[in-house]
């Protein structure tokens, strides 16, 4: 692809104060590539902040969760014809310039997904919260041994996607929690996935929606839905990946 259409999709939920910025980061590191915003029934100024930095905007009438506004985000990039995704959330913790990371292997054929990763290094300098940090690295484990190759951040929603890997997540992706189940359908549905190492912010503005409790429902919700996935036939027939 000498020059693809390319979008950036970025999934957002109350971020009217960070998501204006992280759509100009986004143009600024690319102008060629495209933004949609998926703004999933925030009920404050988000999408509006998004339209005046520049990006197209999805509003979605009510509040879906992430699997579900990062699905439409991928629906919307399928419908218009675009051939590179990468993904961001928008509260800013994904810095857009370390996106050739991800970029370039899908370019140059040699992965369909590919993962931007906080652990890949052994100096990782992202230091999550010691109750996330064991459900990440407990997640990475079973993911392995599941897929068959060794992932490291099983949770990250830094990535980019060639078309194959847009038509799978637009066609089927989970909508509670998605990113570990994803990463094993992904492997399931023979497509070329890899991880590298990004550097990765702290959130400037709000505060993450998984609590302690919510870690403990995370973890036995997870765990449950992998194991479901072990018996679960193709969803997606392979002539149309």
């Amino acid at each position: 692809m000498s020059d693809p259409r390319r979008i950036a999709i970025v999934p957002a939920y109350r971020e009217e104060r960070a998501i204006a910025g992280v759509v100009a980061e986004i143009r600024a590191f690319d102008p060629g590539l495209d933004v949609v915003v998926v703004d999933d029934g925030s009920g404050d100024g988000t999408a509006a902040a998004a339209r005046s930095a520049g990006a197209a905007v999805v509003r979605l009438p009510f509040n879906l969760g992430i699997g579900g506004a990062v699905q439409t985000g991928f629906k919307y990039a399928l419908a218009h014809g675009y051939d590179l995704a990468v993904r961001l959330d928008g509260d800013g913790q994904h810095d857009p310039t370390e996106l050739p990371k991800l970029i370039e292997p899908v370019l140059a054929g040699s992965a369909d997904i590919v993962v931007g990763s906080r652990f890949a290094q052994a100096d990782a300098d992202y230091r999550a919260p010691l109750a996330r940090r064991l459900g990440i690295g407990l997640f990475a484990r079973i993911v392995s041994l599941l897929v068959g190759q060794r992932v490291t951040d099983t949770t990250s929603g830094f990535q980019a996607l060639n078309r194959k890997g847009i038509a799978l997540f637009a066609a089927d992706y989970p909508h509670d929690y998605p990113e570990v189940e994803a990463t094993v359908m992904v492997v399931r549905h023979e497509l070329r996935l890899l991880e590298v190492p990004v550097r990765m912010r702290e959130r400037e503005h709000g505060r993450s929606s998984i609590t302690a409790v919510r870690s403990l429902y995370y973890v036995v919700k997870v765990l449950l839905a992998l194991f479901v996935g072990l018996f679960r036939r193709r969803v997606v027939p392979v002539d149309q990946l």
